[in-house]
């Protein structure tokens, strides 16, 4: 009997469009029937997808070199989402399975409420068997706080829907050892137990130029899978069956990074990835293995500097004395303050500033 597994599948724009950068009907339709295959089987699906600005483009009789500014391109991703949605509604009817939009933002990961909202929509979507279709909310993104990449947005979403498998489908066949395209001896890396920061340089950048990711994204979003102990694949959209595969475990599909046997609860996984650091705090050695070992609070006695324009509730990141982040944690004091009580005990600060920096339980540790 086949196990029910929720499985969050994350197409980008260059593996549905063709050299012009118009949507590619084909390509749709190839993972809509897999992800047909996939509920036939028993598994719930979300799909995440780019696309609305590919799609919006020649309906406005337009390439992306004439729409080179951000309230452009979001006016463009606003004509282009219904027009995607249609292709994807028609592939999913084919099969008699029902679509819904979903369009994200970052403060559904951020805010509790709006986290809570997301996930309820979400989950009874999948039990009236729809297949929700996520892509983020560039028409009205504030750019400072939009996500720029749908890889980050699946990772989160999996986690939202408590995912057993988020599946990265892109143009390579998977993460290799060096550029395949430079390196006739690049081989696939199958399993990755953890991400480190070697496997992050071999990554290396945005892949083409119809995409906002590339590898390095596909990685740092797997990362975050392993975070919320959800299995990640990254694979080629062309492979036939890639879906089914990936569900099954088949070796070689492409490469799987596994999950880790210790997870982020939900808050610690939105400061560690969903949030953008406003600046960053320096501590010492001492403080550092504070941090690390005894999972305290941050005081102001440890820290050493601070940089960036941060305020109250703020992320920051906060690096060793070798200047290095080692840690990520939302302040609770902002940055004009910090400078003028870096490096001050407990019992010298002045009445009414916070004791400590970061509350341990807005801290997160990462490797």
């Amino acid at each position: 009997m086949t196990v029910q597994q929720t499985v969050v599948v994350k197409i980008g724009t260059s593996s549905i469009t063709d050299e012009a950068g118009v949507i590619d009907g084909d390509a749709v339709t190839k993972v809509c029937d897999e992800v047909a295959g996939l509920r036939a089987d028993g598994h719930r699906v979300v799909l995440v997808t780019s696309g609305a600005i590919a799609a919006g483009l020649p309906a406005l009789g337009m390439t992306r070199s004439q729409a080179p500014d951000v309230v452009t391109l979001q006016a463009v991703s606003a004509v282009g989402q219904t027009r995607l949605m249609r292709v994807y509604e028609e592939a999913l009817a084919r099969h008699g399975l029902v679509g819904g939009q979903i369009l994200i933002a970052p403060l559904d990961f951020m805010e509790r409420q709006q986290y809570l909202h997301a996930r309820s929509t979400l989950t009874r979507l999948l039990q009236l068997g729809v297949v929700p279709v996520v892509n983020e909310n560039d028409a009205t993104a504030d750019d400072e706080i939009r996500f720029g990449d749908n890889d980050r947005i699946a990772a989160l979403v999996a986690h939202l829907v408590h995912a057993d498998l988020l599946l990265l489908l892109t143009d390579a066949p998977g993460l290799f050892t060096a550029d395949p395209r430079l390196d006739a001896s690049a081989s696939l890396i199958e399993e990755i137990v953890e991400v480190d920061a070697e496997l992050e340089a071999v990554a290396g950048g945005t892949g083409t130029a119809r995409g906002s990711g590339g590898m390095a994204s596909k990685l740092a979003a797997a990362k975050i899978a392993a975070w919320s102990g959800v299995r990640a694949v990254i694979a080629g959209a062309g492979r036939p069956g890639v879906l089914a595969d990936a569900v099954a475990g088949v070796p070689g599909v492409g490469t799987v990074v596994l999950p880790r046997a210790k997870k982020l609860h939900a808050r610690k996984l939105w400061i560690a990835f969903a949030v953008h650091a406003s600046g960053s705090i320096t501590v010492d050695d001492g403080a550092r293995r504070a941090l690390t070992d005894r999972n305290v609070s941050l005081l102001p006695s440890g820290i050493r500097s601070c940089t960036g324009r941060f305020d109250v509730g703020d992320a920051v990141e906060v690096l060793g004395e070798d200047g290095r982040p080692f840690a990520k944690g939302m302040v609770r004091v902002g940055a004009a303050t910090l400078a003028t009580i870096a490096g001050k005990r407990t019992a010298d600060l002045p009445e009414g500033v916070p004791h400590e920096v970061i509350h341990r339980d807005d801290l997160v540790v990462l490797p």
